[in-house]
């Protein structure tokens, strides 16, 4: 009888020391096979392999009776499968529901563009959001105006500005977030 079966028994006749044990020895193979189900997820799961084997343990080690014990190692592994597949699933009817979004679309933030019509009110409202952003931060104004008006990529915008693009990443976020209060704020957004 190997460790792992021994440790099962143990721990299914309510040894706790043997569970804490266990987890030792399972926890790369575990990994491994939780790896393999993220890998088949959607992009843009936000749970993490570390998370599913942790949850996954929990439900077959800690919810277990002497009753439903394990009739060894690939007993186990085919159970923490089908546990992980369980929790994907939840997961994925979790984030479905209306009231956490699942009639939302995830966008990447640096793929989206300012909704702004380029005549008219909405120029002005820009042009004075601008206005009021360059006087909290200059920079990120000044890289607002290269990309919005020069029509430069980010990474152009950043070579001009003279800043690395990972700045230049996190000053546009936060520049368009900025922008996009003040616009509905002051009711010059076109939105």
């Amino acid at each position: 009888m190997s460790d792992v079966t021994r440790l099962l028994d143990a721990a299914a006749a309510g040894d706790t020391k043997a569970a804490s044990e266990l987890l030792p020895l399972v926890y790369d193979e575990l990994r491994k096979l939780a790896a393999v189900r993220m890998a088949q997820e959607a992009p843009g799961q936000t749970l993490e392999a570390t998370a599913l084997v942790h949850e996954a343990y929990v439900r077959l080690v800690g919810a277990r009776s002497a009753s439903e014990g394990f009739d060894g190692r690939g007993h186990f592994f085919a159970a923490a499968a089908e546990a992980m597949r369980r929790i994907l699933i939840d997961q994925a009817r979790r984030k479905q529901a209306d009231k956490h979004g699942g009639g939302w679309q995830r966008l990447d933030v640096m793929d989206v563009e300012l909704a702004v019509d380029s005549s008219g009110d909405d120029l002005l409202a820009v042009n004075e959001a601008l206005t009021r952003l360059a006087a909290r931060d200059a920079q990120a104004a000044r890289l607002v105006e290269l990309r919005f008006f020069a029509g430069l990529s980010l990474e152009q915008a950043a070579a001009a500005v003279g800043i690395p693009a990972r700045t230049a990443y996190r000053l546009w976020a936060y520049a368009r977030a900025w922008l996009r209060r003040d616009l509905d704020r002051s009711g010059g957004g076109s939105r």
